[in-house]
């Protein structure tokens, strides 16, 4: 049965969307059957993936709303062994419609349930909000990763976070666990750098993962051509952190 992992995190331009993507991606790479979720509106991981945004003829939201199966809203990439099942801005009303669902936090655990058989992980990458969308991701999920940049304000976030995930694991999911938080736009020679991962270390050591994410032009281009990093430059040092970060994940769950 595979396994669903959510990217999450409250606080927007953490490379939660990067992360996700180019992680499902070196998962694809190495080997694993891998199922994409765009949970954000914004659509920037469909569109991160090569595909329009404008073209799309189901999303999502036809998913959520229950005019469609979600095997059927799943679109396949030019990437190795990655599917995605993509968003639109017609998602911003689910979060509205949740609210009024019976069992409104389960949604999309049941409507994952039929492809966990079919994928070893499927991949969402959640909204930039604590919102229902999220809280319905993290019920689904077996685990979560919080991607978060060297910054004093990331850490302020990310213990408000960690609030969010012990409640949904007391009320909706036991099974939840905290994957690993990623550091992302990481510079080695900023004194801050230095200082926000030795704050990590001494609170959360065994929830960091051992590579961090370096700033890189290679990252930065990447969804400008609607390629995963291995596929724009695979000898760039953003792609090999993010083999990397792959293959510690799938050694954590």
């Amino acid at each position: 049965m595979g396994k669903i992992i959510a990217f999450a995190n409250q606080k927007g331009g953490v490379g939660k969307t990067t992360s996700a993507v180019n992680v499902a991606a070196s998962l694809g790479i190495l080997g694993k059957k891998v199922l994409l979720i765009d949970l954000d509106p914004q659509g920037n991981t469909t569109s991160g993936v090569g595909i329009s945004k404008k073209l799309l003829k189901h999303t999502m939201r036809d998913v959520l709303s229950g005019s469609l199966p979600a095997e059927q809203a799943v679109m396949s990439t030019a990437f190795a062994n990655l599917w995605v099942l993509p968003a639109n801005i017609s998602l911003a009303g689910c979060e509205f419609d949740l609210y009024d669902a019976e069992n409104s936090e389960f949604q999309i655990k049941m409507l994952l349930e039929p492809l966990r058989e079919q994928y070893d992980y499927i991949v969402i990458d959640c909204p930039p909000s604590l919102g229902m969308l999220t809280v319905n991701a993290m019920t689904a999920a077996d685990g979560v990763i919080i991607p978060m940049q060297c910054e004093f304000y990331a850490l302020e976030g990310l213990s408000q976070l960690m609030v969010t995930v012990s409640r949904i694991k007391q009320h909706y999911n036991p099974s939840l666990n905290i994957t690993g938080i990623l550091v992302t736009m990481h510079n080695s020679r900023l004194l801050l750098s230095i200082q926000v991962i030795s704050e990590l270390k001494k609170h959360y050591a065994d929830k960091l993962f051992d590579t961090t994410i370096s700033r890189n032009v290679k990252l930065s281009e990447a969804p400008g051509f609607g390629v995963p990093v291995y596929y724009h430059d695979k000898r760039s040092k953003g792609a090999e952190e993010y083999l990397a970060v792959a293959k510690e994940l799938m050694q954590r769950i």
